[in-house]
């Protein structure tokens, strides 16, 4: 065997990562794409608004709400593969 050097006593320092809490997350989230939140925020109003069409008896505005809300859920669905993609592209570079 091979006389060196004994290993060091000390553990070398670590870099510290604190625990990311859920509004953290959220908020590095929604910095990172932000039309996701939107999309949400747009298909819960539409959807509000047409039950609230519906209670009031206007069956026709009702019916708009509801194909509006199937656009903005579309809209949220590609914002969301949007920012999947653009997140796997930037992890290869």
């Amino acid at each position: 065997m091979a006389a060196g050097p004994p290993p060091p006593l000390d553990r070398p320092m670590l870099p510290a990562f604190r625990e990311e809490g859920f509004g953290d997350k959220f908020l590095r989230k929604t910095r990172e794409n932000p039309l996701v939140p939107l999309g949400c925020l747009c298909t819960v109003g539409v959807l509000t608004y047409g039950l609230i069409c519906f209670k009031r008896g206007n069956t026709r505005r009702s019916q708009l709400m509801m194909r509006a809300r199937i656009l903005a859920q579309g809209f949220t669905f590609a914002a969301l593969l949007g920012g999947m993609a653009v997140t796997a592209l930037k992890s290869r570079q």
